[in-house]
């Protein structure tokens, strides 16, 4: 409806739409006023994806004019709940699949996707989507909404973005028995030919696309997360969102409660509920913070202690601990049956919970941790709203406030009886990885370093004011994420080129002005030819 009447009839068009020839201004406010009336989240998600398929550059639009509300349709925790569903909700395929029975011809599967300039890929295996589990080929939802958050936040060009889902199968029993799964019927091929095809599709990846191309890993189950992020960093362009992004947005949340405690990283004690990969990535995240700080590692580690399933992570434990979670094994501190016990035993400053299984910061949990510290640093930051530890009311109400609250899923503001209304931080990794990801495309990082998150952690928490941080906040606001993500970008592009990270030459000379001249546009493009004379050409025969 936006054609114009020239393009309409230079494009054989003309009488096959209604004679209006609308403004994205007025196509926006369709697009927003069909959505204020839907109320049920899943169908505004099966809406806005409607929409992406149809016109991208509205889709676009509409998502960043309105990132605060709709970034929880698009990604947590709507989707979450969109992955459940994905074969009930199913309209058209997005993204690549790739099955374990494709061995052999993963290259040939990549050359059957129309874009040929991709330059990020994000890719899941569908093993531990969010908090939610082993949901097969219905994970693909997470790829796709986190590569719109690469074009809305970063505006990264949505035809360099490719979702890619890995089919091996799934050990979900109701999945199996569900005649709308999409995937294969199997459980989870764990044997060699498992590393084999993801070895695959990495090399057919750069092969196609280049050495530099981003391939960002997202929700594959935790021993693989961490065994595929140390066997590829080296040899390719990728990081894991989980382990690292996760981490840097933790780490900028902390720093930012740093600025309201009034006492250094170094002075702080951490217990986290859960010691999987997002913990583990935190955990030596702050410990790279610290040693930046003049810590030493080991007296580091110490500040640093874990609670899984099986109890507190400590020395001669009848459970066996991960070679990952080695350095965070200390000696038994005494009896210690529950989180809260750890908590009353441990006396942390901070407690972050990513374990993913529902409300176990207690009341009891939330009031020892005001007791301890005038500010507690209480992070719940499990997905989706479900998962999380405890909420934002009680967090606050049970400390009067004081605390240092952040979520992973958004919750709304609260009211507390003294009449201050506080807005709780989400630490969402939205934050981080379509910036990062846009500064290792424009700069041709081959390898990206923990420093790297370390860098746009700090770079977070500078945009924080100080009149945010009143309000409760320790992130800014969802409505500035694209500015946020482009100083991200243009810092970490000075920081990759200031230590011989960036391999793509000439470097720019206005840093700040390349990055923004990259971003891309959201108006419709002219389809009309460009049309010029040839002055004083003479068409007709030279007569003598």
């Amino acid at each position: 409806m936006a054609f114009t009447l020239k393009e309409r009839q230079i494009l054989g068009i003309h009488g096959l739409l209604p004679s209006k020839i609308e403004t994205q201004d007025t196509q926006a406010m369709r697009f927003q006023k069909n959505l204020k009336k839907m109320s049920d989240p899943l169908q505004k998600y099966i809406y806005l994806m409607g929409i992406q398929e149809r016109n991208e550059r509205l889709f676009y639009r509409v998502l960043m004019e309105d990132i605060e509300a709709l970034m929880p349709i698009v990604y947590t925790p709507t989707v979450g709940l969109a992955c459940t569903q994905y074969g009930h909700i199913f309209r058209r395929p997005k993204g690549l699949f790739i099955s374990i029975k494709d061995q052999g011809h993963v290259r040939s599967i990549l050359d059957n996707w129309p874009e040929t300039t991709v330059k990020a890929v994000v890719v899941t295996d569908g093993e531990r989507i969010l908090g939610l589990g082993d949901l097969g080929v219905y994970g693909m939802g997470i790829p796709v909404g986190k590569l719109c958050l690469y074009t809305a936040c970063a505006g990264i060009r949505p035809e360099s973005c490719l979702p890619v889902c890995i089919d091996v199968g799934t050990d979900n029993e109701k999945l199996l028995r569900d005649p709308f799964y999409m995937g294969l019927y199997q459980r989870r091929d764990r044997s060699q030919r498992y590393d084999d095809l993801i070895d695959e599709f990495m090399e057919a990846v750069v092969d196609k696309y280049g050495q530099d191309t981003l391939i960002q890993f997202e929700d594959f189950g935790n021993h693989n997360a961490f065994r595929f992020l140390k066997k590829y960093r080296e040899k390719f362009c990728t990081f894991n969102d989980d382990i690292q992004g996760t981490a840097s947005v933790v780490l900028a949340g902390l720093l930012a409660a740093q600025r309201v405690v009034g006492k250094p990283i170094t002075e702080h004690k951490v217990l986290f509920l859960g010691a999987g990969e997002a913990a583990l990535g935190i955990a030596n995240l702050i410990v790279m913070a610290m040693m930046e700080a003049g810590m030493s590692q080991a007296e580091a580690r110490k500040k640093i202690w874990m609670f899984d399933k099986y109890g507190l992570l400590v020395k001669g434990r009848a459970y066996e601990t991960d070679s990952n979670q080695e350095a965070f094994v200390h000696p038994d501190p005494g009896e210690v049956k529950s989180f809260f016990d750890a908590v009353n035993v441990i006396k942390p400053s901070a407690i972050i919970g990513v374990a993913g299984a529902g409300r176990l910061f207690s009341h009891d949990v939330i009031r020892a941790m005001g007791s301890l510290n005038e500010h507690p640093i209480i992070f719940a930051l499990s997905n989706p709203t479900a998962k999380a530890e405890c909420t934002a009311e009680d967090a606050y109400s049970l400390t009067q406030g004081r605390c240092l609250f952040a979520s992973g899923s958004p919750f709304a503001p609260v009211s507390l009886e003294d009449g201050r209304i506080l807005t709780p931080g989400q630490g969402n990794n939205a934050y981080i990885f379509p910036g990062v990801a846009l500064a290792v495309i424009l700069s041709g990082v081959r390898h990206i370093s923990d420093t790297v998150f370390l860098e746009a952690a700090k770079t977070l928490v500078d945009q924080l004011t100080d009149e945010e941080l009143s309000q409760g906040r320790l992130y800014p606001p969802l409505s500035n994420i694209r500015e946020v993500s482009l100083q991200m970008a243009i810092k970490v592009v000075e920081y990759v080129y200031s230590k011989g990270m960036a391999f793509r030459y000439p470097e720019p000379v206005d840093k700040e002005a390349y990055v923004r001249s990259v971003v891309w546009n959201i108006n419709y493009d002219s389809f009309l030819p460009e049309i010029y004379d040839w002055p004083g050409v003479s068409h007709s025969p030279v007569v003598d």
